[in-house]
């Protein structure tokens, strides 16, 4: 069974208390970004993009909920 307090801490919201946190939020976001871009002119239209998209969807939130949650 899952600790509930670790259970509340996964599901409860992260703001960013500082002005670094925000900036390192605005870093990932920005990385990503970035090679979100790149890859949309490098590959074809298809299944697989649309899953790199997803995927980096996925590694954006967990990079930021990483961020987020330092500390907490």
């Amino acid at each position: 069974m899952a600790d509930p307090a670790e259970l509340a801490n996964r599901f409860a919201f992260h703001a960013a208390q500082t002005q670094e946190r925000r900036d390192e939020h605005e870093r990932v976001r920005d990385a990503v970004g970035e090679l979100a871009v790149k890859l949309n002119e490098w590959l074809p239209e298809g299944r697989e993009k649309s899953v790199v998209f997803t995927n980096l969807e996925q590694a954006m939130f967990w990079a930021n909920a990483g961020i987020a949650r330092q500390g907490a």
